[in-house]
């Protein structure tokens, strides 16, 4: 396929010359004939358009009034933070690059967020866009998402959940993201956290350190780094960090205001990727021996 650009006031006559200089084989002045003999040589619309080959004048004149622009995808995967969304978006060569000039505070003050950190803050879906289009329209877009199905989650709560926003809900809903590892655990992780938080246990959990050390984690998580105090290590401070540590999907959040009725407190990996939920620290250190330490006792 050819690629084809029309920009912004372009005449139809210009249209019929780019069509040619885009590598079409057809006479520009037959072209144009045609645009205006069809009556819609004024609705042809500007646009990146992608024309196939054996693309005939009439659906090439459709195309172009419709304004079926070529769209590119870009997807933003569950469990990414807000770095790793910064990075897709740098790589993506057909958008338009607005958004890497702005520092977090400034891009979220555009749509109205000032204030508001990114992170976590953009539903993780796949977004079609137009060759030159904006990554700040795309951003906007992903935000409008979250807000939309963070609503939808929030009016389904638990009636009895010690969520006390909807913010709070996606704050737990990105940290339940990153702690599953098998979907049918989910709720049951979820439970966990809201029993913890129920009773002021701290919730202990590793993303948020990991995510409290930034570029710092090399990997491998160590005790020292449980003992480093940041505003995400949720071994030293109560209840939910500051922000989300991630992007969460419908799954959490439903998790999380909906969470699977239990008395658990604790889980431990099998090493498979589900988990074995205990009800008091006793159950849970010989899960730990068991299918961490390996010494099953």
């Amino acid at each position: 396929p050819l690629e084809l650009e029309i920009e912004h006031g372009t005449t139809p006559r210009g249209v019929a010359r780019d069509v040619v200089a885009a590598g079409v084989k057809t006479d520009a002045r037959l072209l144009y004939a045609w645009f205006r003999v069809s009556g819609q040589d004024r609705a042809i619309k500007a646009g990146n358009y992608e024309i196939p080959p054996g693309t005939t004048p009439i659906s090439l004149l459709q195309k172009l009034a419709r304004g079926e622009e070529a769209l590119r995808a870009l997807t933003l995967v569950e469990g990414w933070n807000w770095r790793q969304v910064r990075q897709a978006l740098a790589k993506e060569e057909q958008l338009k690059h607005d958004a890497a000039a702005l520092t977090d505070e400034a891009l979220m003050a555009q749509p109205g967020r000032t204030g508001v950190a990114p992170e976590g803050r953009f539903f993780p879906d796949t977004y079609t866009y137009a060759k030159g289009s904006s990554d700040i329209a795309l951003l906007r877009r992903a935000m409008h998402a979250m807000d939309r199905h963070l609503e939808a989650a929030w009016a389904q709560r638990a009636a009895d959940t010690p969520l006390k926003s909807a913010d709070e809900a996606l704050i737990l809903a990105s940290i339940v993201e990153k702690e599953t590892g098998k979907a049918s655990d989910r709720g049951q992780i979820a439970g966990v956290f809201v029993n913890r938080l129920r009773v002021d246990m701290l919730l202990q959990t590793d993303p948020t350190v990991i995510y409290g050390l930034g570029e710092k984690f090399d990997g491998n998580l160590r005790k020292r780094d449980l003992q480093t105090d940041t505003p995400w290590n949720t071994y030293l401070r109560a209840g939910l960090p500051p922000t989300p540590i991630a992007l969460p999907g419908t799954a959490s959040l439903q998790a999380v205001v909906s969470p699977t009725p239990s008395k658990a407190l604790y889980f431990v990996s099998r090493g498979d990727g589900s988990s074995v939920f205990s009800d008091n620290l006793a159950d849970h250190n010989r899960a730990v021996n068991k299918y961490q330490r390996k010494s099953g006792r």
